[in-house]
């Protein structure tokens, strides 16, 4: 006497492992985003202003920290070298942007110095950063 065979199971997708590997690339997606920010400044404490805008990627940044010292593009610098390194960083450029990141408690007088050596530089746009109050 033959007896039925049991019936095959339903065919099913398993889709935890794909849900798991779905997982892990978003992982590795949100992890290399956060290191494709470019940041050019030294921590300064910005003064507020409500009207700051935001400035193009392309810039050359120059910092002048609480204590007076003068860095281009977070490598230390003198101010008689600063428009030299300008001008190096620059040439090419039609009309190149210097940011100037200078610390509230800088005195005046010293981010004008600065600002006057970068405006000796022919087609120079000056910005200076700000943050939002």
């Amino acid at each position: 006497m033959r007896l039925p065979s049991e019936p095959d199971p339903p065919p099913s997708i398993n889709i935890v492992p794909m849900i798991d590997v779905i997982f892990a690339i978003l992982t590795f997606f949100v992890l290399s985003t956060l290191f494709l920010t470019r940041s050019e400044g030294l921590p300064v404490n910005l003064p507020g202003a409500a009207t700051a805008d935001l400035q193009p990627q392309e810039q050359t940044v120059v910092t002048i920290d609480a204590s007076g010292n003068l860095s281009l593009n977070r490598q230390p610098i003198t101010l008689d070298a600063l428009d030299a390194a300008v001008r190096q960083r620059t040439d090419g450029g039609n009309s190149p942007l210097v940011v100037i990141n200078a610390d509230k408690a800088v005195p005046h007088g010293q981010v004008v110095a600065v600002m006057d050596r970068l405006r000796a530089i022919p087609n120079v746009r000056l910005a200076i950063a700000t943050e939002r109050p």
